[in-house]
């Protein structure tokens, strides 16, 4: 049975921050692959700071094209929306009868996940792969000796891409924080620059 790690992510845009925290993961974990699953924009907010969802996959199936664990995923963009995570494990299941999903997020998500749809569903059917943020540290959780959840060692990126929009507006460089396949994307289709 195959093992997949689902990372979602708006990725507006993807960074290296989230390269190396799902490498680490496909790479140090009982996983096969992480699919970098693109969150679509919500037709109910008002973001105009959101890249349209096929730039957004693009850009991560570009990031993504040479790492063989790590695959790009536009699974919720077919789903109704507004969409809850718990369908989408549900669709996934159905699609791939063979494969084993699992949640990555980091442990900023796992302090709120009790809040989440049907949190107990996901739990009972799916392991939880949680990475460390520094702006947290260690926290104690309802889930804290939970069987299902399993803390992983990943490097700690203190990236974000909201940093990234707001610096591109500024004009400034912010190169060696993008995949370059990502970079130059952006730069050919002028994103973020206000």
């Amino acid at each position: 049975m195959k093992k997949v790690g689902l990372y979602f992510g708006t990725f507006n845009p993807i960074h290296i921050g989230h390269l190396a925290i799902a490498n680490h993961i496909a790479e140090f974990s009982d996983l096969d692959e992480v699919w970098m699953v693109v969150t679509p924009h919500n037709p109910f907010k008002k973001k105009s700071s959101l890249l349209d969802n096929h730039h957004r996959y693009e850009m991560v199936y570009r990031a993504t094209e040479s790492y063989p664990k790590l695959k790009p995923s536009d699974v919720e963009f077919k789903l109704p929306q507004p969409n809850y995570t718990v369908n989408t494990l549900v669709h996934l299941q159905e699609q791939y009868p063979k494969y084993q999903f699992s949640l990555i997020m980091g442990e900023d998500n796992l302090k709120s996940f009790h809040k989440w749809k049907n949190y107990e569903i996901i739990l009972e059917n799916h392991h939880i792969y949680v990475y460390p943020r520094i702006a947290e540290g260690v926290m104690k959780t309802q889930f804290e000796d939970h069987p299902k959840i399993h803390r992983v060692d990943a490097p700690i990126m203190e990236i974000s891409s909201t940093f990234i929009r707001k610096t591109i507006a500024l004009g400034k460089n912010v190169r060696p924080l993008l995949p370059n396949e990502v970079w130059q994307y952006i730069d050919e289709m002028n994103f973020y620059k206000v």
